[in-house]
């Protein structure tokens, strides 16, 4: 009989050999008596400083006799099989085609290729191992390559980000996530942690031993190949023109292209797939001494090695709009992240070890359609380029971000550099964020300091530092599907993952890939040699 035994306390010393012992206890047998014991979530609870303690929940076995006791900390365990892929009966027509290698293209073609699908996946930027090194040129030099960069290349997006594995969804796919980034890679601490992390730093070893296996698994990864028209035929995709001057005649193309692919999204629309604006959110990064964070959070604990570096989630809801800390970065470094010239975008990046000086999180308000100025469905695209190039202008026009102290933007001045000093990758400059933000953010977002500093002693420190701007928090459209996941209107086209608009981070758009990879093995029939 599989159990799973939750609420085991541990001090932040306590051995997690112990765990076994307590379980025992709770089940009233000898702890010999349990089999295949698993620690499946560890949690911190610091809510009583400096009483810290970490909290367990285990799954194990016992024999199929034993009474459970009337404890409803323990529970049985419901046999979690995966589902099993019945393939379709509709021809292929050439090979599945997936169009992007962040998290839902790659866990798109995974699946696809453990299912003999053999899919073709083509990425606009350059492989992991080259793309690092384009990017840090970047950063370096302040020359960016509009098609690889933070945003576009081998793992998307992510690729240059904590490697955040938190999700809101409950989907049975996520421990298939967190299982295949381990079988890559990744510690196996991510399988049980509350917040589980990557780093930057792993990730990159693991998106790349991920396309090695999609390759064995006879999958083709085509990188430098951008998707520049598309070839449609009575309402269903018949092949897609890439920039290689070649075309891949298919009629299943996944759409995995990452919030960012403003010229594709155009092409796109002008070929007649339809879309619709949708709601996101853009701000500033914000960064602290990691230290007060630690202190803020954990007390007189701070620094234990059990611990780490901490984080934290603030929101507040507003009149009509919400401000809210996203996607922090422990220990990490605000990163440039244009995919366009004459824009500054900011986001956050961590390595795995989370042990750099300053703590960043992005600070955003929510916006939506009605602040876009147009109901054109790519609205949203224009409004968050306005405010970039707003930022490079602040910044003064060459590639330097503005960046200001949180006392000097709360009274509209320029002012200079605190205690804080920008770990941004690249050049910055003083400047008056409130100049590059519409009024409505800056104004919902100076309401939200002193509430937040409340919740996190410390948040509101004269010289925390804001560098501007952050506008890609999620993808400002959404291409709807139908019921079987495809474009409305055009058969064998699947919009998928973040850009799509059916995720916001790294765990749901790959939940979101091995979705479409289950509709595309449940619809076509698997050829036996698929050329």
């Amino acid at each position: 009989m599989k159990l799973v035994i939750s609420n085991l306390i541990l001090s932040l010393d306590g051995p997690q050999e112990a765990l076994k012992q307590q379980a025992a206890k709770k089940l009233g047998i000898k702890h010999q008596n349990i089999t295949n014991f698993k620690i499946v979530k560890q949690s911190i609870d610091a809510r009583k400083k400096p009483g810290i303690r970490l909290v367990y929940s285990i799954s194990c076995e016992v024999d199929d006799c034993f009474q459970i006791p009337g404890d409803r900390d323990i529970k049985i365990l419901a046999d979690s099989r995966e589902e099993i892929l019945l393939p379709g009966s509709k021809p292929v027509e050439g090979r599945p085609l997936v169009i992007g290698t962040g998290p839902a293209g790659l866990f798109c073609g995974l699946v696809l290729a453990q299912n003999g699908y053999r899919p073709i996946i083509i990425e606009r930027g350059q492989k992991v191992e080259e793309r690092a090194g384009t990017v840090e040129r970047c950063w370096n030099a302040g020359i960016l390559d509009t098609e690889t960069n933070v945003q576009f290349g081998e793992g998307g997006a992510g690729t240059f980000s904590d490697g955040k594995l938190t999700t809101r969804i409950n989907d049975r796919r996520c421990e298939k996530v967190l299982e295949e980034f381990h079988r890559f890679g990744a510690p196996e601490e991510i399988t049980y942690k509350a917040k589980p992390h990557i780093g930057t730093d792993n990730l990159k070893k693991i998106v790349a031993n991920m396309r090695k296996e999609i390759e064995r698994l006879g999958g083709t990864v085509l990188f430098n190949t951008k998707a520049v028209d598309v070839k449609l035929r009575d309402g269903q995709i018949c092949g897609v023109v890439t920039s290689t001057n070649s075309t891949i005649e298919t009629n299943a193309v996944v759409l995995a292209i990452g919030h960012s692919a403003r010229d594709t999204f155009r092409m796109l629309y002008d070929r007649g797939v339809p879309f619709e604006q949708k709601p996101f959110s853009i701000g500033v990064r914000i960064e602290h001494p990691q230290e007060l964070i630690n202190t803020a959070q954990y007390g007189a604990a701070s620094g234990h090695p059990a611990l780490g570096a901490a984080d934290y989630q603030l929101f507040m809801k507003g009149a009509g709009r919400t401000a809210y800390s996203f996607c922090m970065c422990p220990g990490g470094i605000v990163v440039a992240s244009a995919s366009e010239p004459g824009s500054i975008v900011t986001n956050g990046m961590s390595e795995y070890s989370r042990d750099r000086e300053n703590a960043n999180s992005a600070l955003v308000v929510s916006v939506g359609p009605a602040d876009f100025g147009t109901g054109h469905p790519l609205g949203g695209i224009e409004f968050q380029r306005r405010w970039e190039r707003l930022a490079y202008a602040a910044g003064g026009s060459n590639n330097s971000a503005p960046v200001q102290r949180l006392e000097d933007f709360l009274n509209n001045r320029t002012g200079r550099l605190g205690s804080v000093k920008p770990s941004y990758t690249g050049e910055t400059r003083c400047a008056d964020i409130n100049e590059c933000l519409p009024p409505y953010v800056t104004d919902c977002m100076k309401q939200s300091i002193n509430y937040f500093d409340r919740k996190l002693r410390g948040f509101g420190m004269k010289d925390a530092l804001l560098t501007g701007v952050e506008t890609r928090t999620s993808s400002p459209v959404r291409i709807p599907r139908n019921d079987a996941f495809e474009c409305m209107g055009i058969a064998g086209l699947y919009p998928c993952g973040e850009g799509a608009g059916y995720a916001g981070g790294i765990v749901s758009a790959a939940v979101d890939g091995i979705r479409i990879a289950e509709q595309i093995v449940r619809t076509y029939a698997l050829k036996k040699s698929i050329t």
